[in-house]
């Protein structure tokens, strides 16, 4: 398993933390059922060595399924 660091935030606030996945998808569409995700957040995820990717919610399928559009670096 890895470990993706990620960085969550939004106007408000800023949550940051480490969640362990098999995959870089699978560690994104875990974070939705671990934190509260709305739309217009942002966020920054990525294992140790590499640049962090960056995405924007853009809505949710449900209240656990937050959908993320690429955004550029400069946005986040």
């Amino acid at each position: 398993m890895s470990k993706f660091r990620f960085a969550l935030s939004n106007i408000e606030s800023r949550q940051e933390g480490i969640i362990e996945s098999d995959s870089f998808t699978d560690a994104v569409f875990a974070l939705g059922k671990h934190v509260s995700v709305h739309k217009g957040d942002r966020l920054e995820i990525g294992v140790n060595g590499f640049p962090p990717a960056h995405f924007e919610c853009v809505g949710s399928i449900n209240p656990n399924e937050p959908m993320w559009m690429p955004s550029s670096q400069a946005a986040a």
